[in-house]
């Protein structure tokens, strides 16, 4: 379309840094004379990005009723180049030999006003159906190749759209520059023939006198350049000027033409000298075209359905996110897990195998983008919408068939990550990385928004250690880490210098012998989140994040839970508020739901209180945050909430 182009090339012309990508704001597509629609962009996208492409044409149509009540598919634009009365003959062909079916018959009604084919469908016919079938077996639908092979300089050359543009911006600049030289000397010719003909004015007695003196015309000439110092042509001029050129009209003229010569020369000077005046003046030549040739695009762009935004499809739902020891993955919605009071047994969350187990499990929602880090140091990236579906109680699939991870490798981390394409979001925003052996690695978020589908090294893993944790921070959150023997650490991100991808990280927590991190937190400040901790036989407890004193970073910390017989090992440790539940999920796959404002909040060195029962043989696998589900009621089983006061009778009764 000539001015979307023209647009393209002002555009150009104002910034010649511009990108390719940014030229498709201006120029849509192809533009073709007899109108139709452009189905599907991707093909245009790559025409105008690469110079090679496919565009895929079709008629314009509308779907009407008869009279009598019959569907009709109306064409009232057919593709370019494509023969009317060619086509109405091949769609005749075609029901004849019985190879489109649901057309009665079709009748052309084009006249002076514009072109309408009436395509009549039979009663049980569908109009949709019988417009697909044309396109595929008709010139309602026809395809055009696009490659832009063009001569530069001489040399064959494919041609993107922002080449074209350029070149052609170009060859308009040097026509401006020869054009202007071409008029300069051109006026400065006539200047000097006027300078030598306002002489001869001047000095018309004395010029005749010379004229009739000379024996001819040559003699003549030369006796005035002697005189005048005139050049040959300002004395030939002369001769050949007519009696008319002496009277007074005929002077002013010479002499408003001599200043409209210096004006024209001092103005191609200045155009000349100055290569921003030659583009402005090809600006306004290409707007001046466009306002007089330019119309508006008579072919329209449609997307094809192939085409369309994922997530147009996709609600942005909460998702829970599971996987298993063995790698199966998953989303269910998060609706499908029910609420239970403290202490309760459980719903069956996951079908596995007898030797897997759920390991972890993270919230996002559909539109996300999910960073993967795995226990061997690496990063994935994933859209939620491409994990796949599963029901509570379904296996999932395994996760070598969704992401490109190694088979000995391990998913230990996710983070939710909504905008990888803001740059202010991706430099402001860090990730934090924690290792067993209690190494911690900070690094910009931009150093992961750039998704590759083999994904890459996010930290540098020594051998023996594994990757536990990785959270997502804005610079000032206070990070703690909490080791299987009951101790944390807490200490401000600020103290912890960032460092590129490439890097092993520094030293977080010392630990003695045997131990290892089981879980690391970033509370933001000004958060009212508190610290949560669950032993691997149940017991847990929260705790205002105050009373963990802040200490630098690589000590050994401060006890965070009182570590028995009775309530085991460390397993996690997790920021929470009143308006989270705790969803636990144990080896055997049961899970259990319950509402965090049910947990009391204790002191740091306490062993806290019941939160799961626990079969025989069975053990926590993996426990996470979720936002309260305020929509169901909490469903108390028997049994639930027994306080740590109780008898260890009781407590058994309940198991």
């Amino acid at each position: 379309n000539l001015g979307e182009v023209i647009d393209a090339c002002c555009a150009f012309v104002d910034n010649p840094e511009i990108a390719c990508e940014e030229l498709l704001k201006y120029v849509k597509g192809p533009d073709f004379p007899t109108g139709g629609i452009i189905y599907g962009y991707e093909g245009v996208r790559e025409a105008l990005l690469t110079g090679r492409g496919r565009v895929v044409m079709r008629a314009r149509t509308e779907i009407e009723h008869t009279a009598s009540g019959r569907e009709c598919i109306v064409i009232t634009e057919i593709p370019y180049m494509v023969n009317k009365a060619e086509m109405i003959k091949k769609i005749a062909d075609l029901i004849n030999e019985k190879k489109i079916e649901g057309i009665s018959y079709i009748n052309d009604e084009s006249d002076r006003n514009g072109m309408r084919i009436i395509v009549i469908l039979k009663h049980d016919a569908v109009a949709s159906v019988v417009l697909n079938t044309l396109y595929k077996n008709t010139p309602l639908q026809t395809s055009f190749a696009v490659n832009n092979i063009a001569l530069v300089n001489g040399r064959p050359m494919m041609l993107n759209l922002l080449d074209l543009v350029q070149h052609f911006v170009e060859h308009r600049h040097d026509v401006i520059v020869r054009r202007t030289r071409f008029d300069l000397a051109k006026a400065e010719k006539r200047l000097h023939i006027v300078l030598g003909l306002l002489i001869a004015q001047d000095n018309i007695d004395e010029i005749i006198h010379i004229i009739r003196a000379a024996k001819n015309p040559d003699l003549a000439k030369q006796a005035m350049m002697e005189r005048f110092s005139l050049s040959d042509a300002q004395a030939s001029a002369i001769i050949e000027m007519r009696l008319r050129a002496l009277t007074g009209l005929e002077h002013d003229k010479l002499v408003a033409e001599r200043n409209e010569l210096e004006a024209q020369i001092a103005y191609f000077n200045d155009v000349l000298g100055s290569r921003e005046l030659q583009m402005k003046i090809v600006k306004d030549e290409l707007l001046e075209v466009k306002a007089k040739y330019g119309d508006e695009r008579r072919s329209e762009i449609v997307y094809a359905s192939e085409e369309f935004n994922p997530e147009d499809f996709y609600a942005d739902d909460e998702m829970v996110i599971t996987i298993s020891h063995l790698g199966y993955i998953k989303r269910t919605p998060l609706a499908e897990y029910r609420t239970q009071n403290r202490g309760g047994v459980g719903a069956k969350g996951s079908a596995t195998r007898d030797e897997d187990f759920i390991e972890h499990i993270y919230m996002a929602t559909m539109h996300n983008t999910m960073l993967f880090f795995t226990e061997k140091g690496r990063c994935y990236w994933l859209k939620v919408y491409e994990i796949p579906e599963g029901t509570r109680s379904s296996k999932g699939r395994a996760i070598q068939n969704v992401i490109q991870i190694e088979p000995d490798d391990k998913v230990r981390a996710y983070i939710n990550v909504k905008r990888l394409d803001d740059a202010e979001y991706v430099n402001n925003n860090y990730i934090i990385m924690c290792t067993k052996d209690g190494t911690i690695k900070k690094t910009k978020l931009e150093a992961y928004s750039r998704p590759r589908q083999n994904g890459v090294n996010a930290i540098v893993i020594r051998e023996g250690d594994q990757l536990i944790e990785a959270k997502l921070t804005s610079g000032n959150a206070e990070v703690m880490i909490a080791a299987r023997e009951g101790k944390a650490i807490r200490f401000n991100e600020n103290t912890v210098r960032p460092i590129g991808r490439v890097g092993a990280g520094v030293r977080g927590i010392s630990l003695d012998e045997g131990d290892e991190v089981v879980g690391m937190i970033c509370i933001e400040p000004n958060s009212s989140q508190d610290v949560l901790v669950l032993s691997e036989n149940g017991y847990g407890k929260r705790t205002d994040l105050d009373e963990y004193r802040i200490t630098n970073r690589g000590g050994k910390g401060v006890k965070t839970i009182n570590i028995t017989e009775k309530t085991g090992k460390l397993i996690s440790i997790q920021a929470v508020t009143d308006e989270n539940d705790l969803m636990i999920i144990n080896r055997s796959g049961l899970t259990i739901r319950t509402a965090v404002d049910q947990i009391r909040v204790a002191g740091r060195a306490t062993q806290g209180v019941r939160i799961i029962n626990l079969r025989e043989g069975d053990a926590i696998a993996s426990v996470i945050a979720v936002p309260a589900n305020e929509e169901e009621e909490p469903a108390v089983l028997d049994g639930a909430g027994a306080p740590e006061s109780e008898s260890e009778e009781n407590v058994s009764k309940e198991q």
